[in-house]
């Protein structure tokens, strides 16, 4: 079996999650039906719904059942910014911080060409922390009244900075601003609670934190108003309408049930193993850099289970294979855009450049991660780590050969 080390983008199926979605899907019951199939149906969701609403600190009324993360996303900054604009044409502009996942980053992009947002992308630190202060400012000079909504996500699904959530959120309260947090890292990692952060909306996903792939929810302020994406039945408070998936539902629940009920003991487990592999890649790698908060001055500041690095004269995408054919699996988290690899937008955004940037390396740990996880890691990182910065070097001289001679020619 191989290690995995890719739990940020997506975690393993829980026990209690696998047990609630084999139970469920051999039933039938459409939830919006009336007859007694549907009746058991609905009851299974409510309940779902009710677990999750307690595991996320929110009322029931305000979970938004969703096909995912992405769809929470879209949901909350179109619907938040139709609606604002709605109400005040001058509305216009959206706040986003710059390390935001592309679920947020792209939706606000979409709604610049096609609906005449106008984005003001927050700076970040070296760490990727929100500037506030560029924040605070931004608001007190008179720019508030124009903006729709500010988005920030709660915790970054790179780096695994924590955001200052409860500050930005106050900053944006006194204008009267909603904030919409992409909470998809954070929530099952950290504790997170939807009522105590004054947001108007929040994302949550089920297969980061042990469900299934297919579902996940929009938390929704009971007294926000948000236009829908989708139209249709008028299911889900008429914000999304569509069939929903009673079997994802309650495993999804169940899911957030068990990782919330852990939630303490197993972030001091997981935090552990992460800090086991931050030692081990100093060691055995001394002029990698850890990128994000450094838990050993706040454990707070970052997620339990993220070690993200850069290492300097080797690619990513080679790191990644060589470490995949010693048996584990890890993620650049660059994207890819037609076939060409780009450095990460959220490195860019702390302050590296590009050569930089296109050495990253994350390692992501979760509810089946172990030390003999950390132990392979630890026997394989070294010999992988040579070969791809050979690798690197090689492909480095290859480029500078072939400009040399194109000069000559």
């Amino acid at each position: 079996m191989p290690v995995y080390l890719d739990h940020a983008a997506t975690t393993p199926i829980s026990a209690p999650a696998l047990a609630a979605l084999t139970s469920v899907i051999t039933r039938s019951g459409n939830p919006s039906s009336l007859h007694g199939s549907g009746r058991r149906a609905r009851a299974t969701v409510e309940a779902a719904r009710e677990t999750i609403a307690a595991a996320a600190g929110a009322h029931p009324t305000e979970v938004i059942f969703t096909s995912g993360g992405t769809e929470a996303d879209n949901l909350a900054v179109k619907g938040l910014f139709w609606s604002r604009r709605a109400a005040d044409p001058v509305r216009n502009r959206i706040l986003v911080s710059s390390v935001e996942h592309a679920a947020v980053a792209d939706t606000v992009e979409w709604l610049e060409k096609h609906e005449g947002a106008e984005a003001l992308w927050l700076p970040v630190d070296a760490a990727g922390v929100l500037d506030v202060a560029a924040l605070d400012k931004e608001l007190a000079d008179g720019g508030a009244s124009s903006v729709a909504l500010l988005s920030c996500m709660w915790a970054n699904n790179e780096v695994g900075t924590v955001q200052p959530i409860a500050q930005i959120v106050a900053l944006a309260a006194k204008y009267g601003i909603p904030v919409h947090s992409d909470a998809v890292q954070a929530f099952g990692s950290i504790p997170v609670n939807f009522k105590d952060s004054g947001l108007a909306a929040m994302s949550i996903s089920g297969h980061k934190i042990g469900g299934p792939v297919g579902v996940g929810a929009l938390l929704l302020g009971r007294a926000v108003k948000l236009t829908p994406v989708q139209h249709g039945g008028g299911q889900e408070r008429s914000v999304r309408s569509g069939t929903l998936d009673t079997a994802g539902v309650a495993a999804f629940a169940a899911a957030a049930q068990d990782v919330t009920a852990n939630l303490a003991a197993e972030g001091v487990r997981i935090a552990g193993l992460r800090d086991a592999i931050i030692a081990a890649v100093h060691e055995a790698v001394p002029e990698a850099v850890l990128r994000g908060a450094d838990p050993a001055g706040d454990p707070r500041a970052r997620l339990p289970g993220n070690a993200h690095f850069t290492f300097p004269g080797c690619e990513g995408d080679s790191l990644l294979f060589l470490l995949d054919m010693a048996g584990v699996e890890s993620s650049t988290g660059s994207a890819c855009t037609a076939g060409v690899p780009r450095p990460s937008h959220v490195l860019l955004a702390m302050g590296l450049d590009e050569d930089t940037a296109r050495g990253a390396q994350r390692f992501s740990l979760g509810h089946t991660s172990s030390q003999a996880d950390v132990d392979a890691f630890v026997a394989a990182l070294p010999d992988a780590h040579a070969r791809a910065k050979q690798a690197g070097m090689a492909g480095h001289k290859s480029s500078i050969e072939t400009a040399s001679t194109r000069a000559a020619g």
